[in-house]
């Protein structure tokens, strides 16, 4: 496909395949679209192993990196956090409330519920970790939740590579544009992850419309999109490609555990729901009896960003892990980020299938409407 997006990353189609998982990045990369590493969970360490496999594995295709720096988390402007020193703000009433739904499901309780080091969402930690991806040849860089920090686009300036945002309302893309970014990634609500409430369909001409005295910037339609053909439907209204996450969970290559991807393959497109249970922001996750516990009578307000995570994800790891050994009750409380699309997952695939089938969707998409435009 011929295009400024694509001549800009040097990519043959604009699919871009948000992963937490190296494999499905660099299998994506290397069929012709854009794999996009989420790196929220590294640190400078850490990254440099897994682009250095990507860089083994990607046959010198483009690839890029997302970072998570939130704009408002309630430890602001504090530095110097560890994990265990934020841990210990965490109310008793929260830490019971967890050990008690665990202990009914039969999921023992981890000793340590938290992982020593930085604190979930660390700005600092993300920035040192971005400085330590650039000893790679990525040829983008992205943030969610917020305007990147003025250091971030700095950053990217100075090595010339793109820098992209995610948004979920008109008014974000606005100060995103104002504040010097390359890419927006228009993000509807029915994205997994971190996401607001207008859909696709309404959100990515309207952020369209209102950027347009700013710029020509680039605007990647994210949410929901599953098939060639969607993504077909969205570049009709104005986007130049499809930023994808749920899709790749179903791969085999994804980071996703068996059961949960049979809860994929079983689930309807309604049994997501946007919760704080997990990370403290509402977030688009499969349905399950941990968000559920959340919202019941009596249950605890999940706690703000980054706190939520401190509780929620060591005990989300100890029920993956009860779940695998055969508890049918840990089954009923597996739940992880998907979107609203899911429930069009039947199967799983590789991840290179699945560039396949978008490049042939999307190329009967468009081979339909051409037809149309000459009868």
């Amino acid at each position: 496909m011929k295009s400024p997006l694509c001549e800009t990353l040097g990519i043959e189609f604009p699919l871009f395949a948000f992963s937490h998982c190296r494999d499905v990045v660099a299998a994506v990369s290397r069929a012709g679209g854009f794999g996009v590493l989420g790196a929220t969970r590294h640190t400078p360490a850490s990254i440099q192993i897994e682009l250095q496999w990507i860089d083994e594995h990607v046959d010198g295709k483009p690839y890029g990196l997302d970072v998570l720096i939130p704009e408002n988390l309630v430890t602001r402007g504090e530095t110097g956090l560890t994990a265990a020193a934020l841990a210990a703000r965490i109310p008793q009433a929260h830490r019971d409330f967890v050990a008690d739904l665990l202990k009914r499901n039969h999921v023992p309780v981890p000793a340590d519920q938290v992982r020593d080091g930085a604190p979930p969402y660390d700005p600092r930690q993300a920035l040192e970790t971005l400085e330590a991806a650039f000893r790679h040849p990525i040829k983008l860089i992205a943030n969610a939740l917020g305007v990147p920090p003025p250091s971030m686009i700095e950053l990217g300036k100075r090595h010339g590579v793109p820098v992209a945002a995610l948004v979920g309302a008109k008014e974000h893309a606005i100060r995103q544009a104002k504040a010097g970014v390359d890419i927006l990634v228009v993000q509807g609500g029915e994205a997994g992850g971190h996401c607001g409430e207008v859909s696709t369909l309404v959100l990515v001409p309207e952020v369209l419309k209102a950027i347009k005295p700013l710029g020509n910037i680039p605007v990647l339609a994210a949410g929901g999109i599953m098939t060639g053909r969607q993504m077909a439907g969205c570049m009709a209204l104005g986007a130049a490609g499809a930023w994808t996450g749920s899709v790749w969970l179903a791969t085999t290559e994804s980071e996703t555990s068996e059961i949960f991807r049979e809860k994929m393959i079983a689930a309807t497109s309604r049994d997501t729901v946007r919760s704080r249970g997990r990370t403290g922001k509402p977030s688009r996750q499969l349905r399950s009896s941990w968000t559920d516990a959340w919202e019941l009578p009596g249950s605890p307000s999940p706690l703000p960003m980054p706190l939520q995570s401190l509780i929620s994800e060591g005990a989300l790891r100890a029920i993956e892990r009860s779940a695998a050994a055969g508890n049918p009750a840990a089954r009923t409380l597996v739940t992880y980020f998907v979107g609203q699309g899911v429930g069009l997952i039947d199967s799983v695939k590789t991840a290179r299938q699945v560039v396949e089938e978008f490049k042939l969707d999307f190329a009967d998409a468009v081979e339909e409407l051409q037809n149309l435009s000459q009868e």
